[in-house]
């Protein structure tokens, strides 16, 4: 006897039963023969710091992201300029900064300072060990923090494809692009990019390319300088003219979850200006 016959239910619902196990079955078929022919990805053997970071230098950059109370700007950046001046000053400490700005068009009222560490994570530890103790750092510290509304900083790497950021006259125009990654497509982004860099260093707008290590993570920074937003236009649209340029955003885009674009004039003290 049938289970229909069986029990008094519904002919829909047993259908449906009927149904439901036949697809079940067809799927578990399908999903065993699909596994024949899946491609097994090999693990991967190396951290992608190590893969896309430059192996003659062992700088480590930190960017940091102040939000600046609006009456207080002015006096900030006299601030910073001289903290920024006595620690280039003193040899005791294996900091330097690169470049400091504020935003022109972006978040309003903001500075970022992007600071080299050459020697890595132990110059790093180093430096800080030493301001922690340090008195004129400190009181620094205190008189910084009345002027600010919120702070924020990362940790960085250099891709081993970009220019290491140098020194460089004005004026200039700063754009910082920050692209939010999507989780597991850095190799990518950095194999992607490698090819595409030779298609914006003809007018020597690249300045740096980092990424993420410590903070918000899969974060990937692009820096470059240009004359004016005229001259801006002019060499972004250039770069759709070269063969190669389409493929490298056709194949990039996809792998982002979030992007900014932050237009930066530098500070009196800045090297970048």
């Amino acid at each position: 006897m049938s289970t229909c016959t069986q029990y008094t239910c519904k002919p829909t619902l047993c259908l449906n039963l009927h149904l439901s196990q036949t697809l079940s079955a067809e799927s578990n078929d399908k999903g065993w023969f699909r596994s024949l022919f899946v491609h097994k990805v090999d693990a991967r053997k190396d951290a992608h710091s190590n893969l896309l970071s430059k192996k003659e230098t062992s700088n480590l950059y930190k960017i940091q992201f102040h939000n600046v109370k609006p009456e207080c700007l002015d006096e900030y950046n006299n601030l910073e300029a001289e903290v920024q001046r006595r620690l280039h000053q003193d040899q005791d400490f294996p900091c330097e900064v690169v470049g400091s700005w504020n935003i022109w068009y972006g978040e309003q009222d903001q500075a970022v300072h992007l600071w080299r560490y050459r020697g890595g994570y132990p110059a790093l530890t180093d430096c800080l060990q030493k301001l922690r103790v340090n008195k004129e750092y400190l009181e620094f510290r205190k008189e910084r923090a009345k002027m600010l509304i919120s702070r924020q900083n990362q940790l960085l790497l250099e891709f081993s494809f970009w220019n290491e950021p140098l020194p460089r006259k004005g004026p200039n125009l700063y754009e910082l692009r920050t692209y939010n990654l999507k989780p597991g497509t850095m190799l990518e982004w950095g194999n992607r990019w490698a090819r595409a860099i030779k298609h914006r260093q003809e007018n020597n707008e690249a300045v740096g390319g980092f990424f993420s290590q410590i903070g918000d993570l899969y974060v990937v920074h692009h820096l470059w300088a240009y004359e004016s937003l005229q001259s801006r236009e002019e060499t972004r649209n250039s770069a759709w003219q070269k063969e190669g340029w389409d493929v490298n955003v056709y194949y990039t885009v996809p792998l982002v979850r979030s992007m900014e674009s932050r237009l930066m004039i530098p500070t009196k003290s800045s090297p970048l200006q």
